[in-house]
């Protein structure tokens, strides 16, 4: 097989391996947030279905699967069935910039843990993110129904009141660390926190160089804005059951239904993902670098080596890469977890509630933290 055609099937293999985990990991959120409510509110959730509630989650797919498949009299039919589909495309697509684990070498090939190394990965996110709400918008129109319309009209209106508040929120970021590259941006912070003030250094060995300990203020607006952007509570207006019935997915059921649900948390994996990278070091373990970990295996790896049929280096790498996949997945999962934990803890805003804090105070509090950013970053020679 030539060099052209194996990078090829790498890429594809990685491609489905993302996607399908993707996938499968939108179940097992569905069951954390059903049991994790129901630990909150003082109940039981699923029970019933295999240990835990565990194969609830099989029965929902086999009642969405086969649930009968209806269209609205009213409805425009072509972009109707369009609407699941430009809602879930783009929550899949957006993960492929975001690296989760170091290179792995085997048998002298390397195998990037990233789908596309982009050098412009974090504008390449916005801008593929920010395609779902025509997905939305699709659905609303297409339905020939008021209460559908109402919330298409809502996310429009909530997505450019927080995209703007969200995009300025990380220029302090990005001018910290003078990339667009998230790989770039993780080796930015290695190491310890280190401040540099008019030639003198200020250091605090146990405390990482993380993005939060340096954008503080930015992690929280960014964070905020993470919620809006897919439609979580306490920001999931454009669905607002009390007033809109479903908002933008009212007349959608079975299968259409779930791809919508698919979306949804295909951006919270996304923005997970994304606040790891950005202010958590990404796959990096605290004070750790990738060299050490590699070392460790180097040293401790011998009989690993023999029982996997491989060379001491190349066993070094693979369980180099896997350490470092497990620390992603951990703190992603954390910031999953704290999106069920949110939405159970606040309640819905109001719209004009919503509006008001995008416009009135994440917007300026976004310029804000860029004035500061620009000038401590010029002063002070932040490193």
């Amino acid at each position: 097989m030539g060099n052209g055609l194996l990078e090829f099937a790498i890429n594809a293999l990685k491609i489905i391996i993302v996607f399908v985990t993707i996938v499968s990991v939108v179940p097992l959120l569905v069951w954390v947030e059903r049991r994790g409510s129901a630990f909150m509110q003082n109940r039981l959730g699923p029970n019933r279905v295999g240990p835990l509630g565990l194969l609830q989650l099989l029965a929902d797919a086999i009642k969405f699967i086969f649930k009968e498949e209806f269209i609205p009299d009213h409805a425009d039919k072509v972009l109707y069935f369009m609407a699941p589909g430009l809602t879930l495309l783009p929550a899949a697509l957006t993960f492929a910039a975001v690296p989760f684990s170091t290179p792995v070498t085997i048998g002298g090939h390397t195998i990037n843990m990233q789908i596309a190394d982009i050098n412009v990965g974090i504008i390449y996110i916005f801008a593929v993110a920010s395609l779902a709400v025509y997905g939305v918008l699709t659905a609303g129109w297409s339905s020939g129904n008021k209460y559908s319309l109402l919330g298409a009209l809502r996310a429009c209106s909530q997505m450019i009141s927080y995209e703007i508040a969200m995009g300025l929120s990380l220029i302090g970021v990005l001018i910290m660390y003078q990339t667009f590259s998230l790989n770039e941006m993780i080796t930015a912070q290695l190491g310890s926190f280190n401040f540099h003030w008019r030639g003198l250094q200020y250091a605090v060995k146990y405390l990482p160089a993380w993005g939060i300990f340096y954008q503080p203020l930015s992690f929280i607006l960014f964070v905020t804005c993470g919620f809006a952007e897919t439609n979580r509570m306490p920001f999931d207006l454009p669905e607002g059951e009390a007033e809109l019935v479903g908002g933008y997915h009212t007349e959608y059921g079975g299968f259409k239904f779930n791809m919508f649900f698919m979306g949804e948390y295909g951006h919270m994996i996304t923005s997970s993902a994304l606040i790891t990278t950005l202010f958590f070091g990404g796959y990096a373990l605290p004070g750790i670098s990738p060299e050490q970990v590699a070392a460790f295996w180097l040293d401790h790896g011998a009989g690993l080596a023999q029982t996997l049929h491989l060379s001491v280096t190349d066993t070094s790498s693979l369980m180099t890469t896997l350490t470092h996949l497990l620390v992603f997945c951990l703190k992603t999962g954390f910031w999953l977890f704290f999106y069920v934990w949110v939405r159970w803890t606040l309640p819905r805003f109001r719209y004009d509630q919503l509006m008001d804090l995008g416009w009135k105070t994440l917007l300026p509090w976004s310029i804000a933290n860029l004035a500061i950013s620009a000038t401590v970053i010029f002063f002070a020679h932040l490193k």
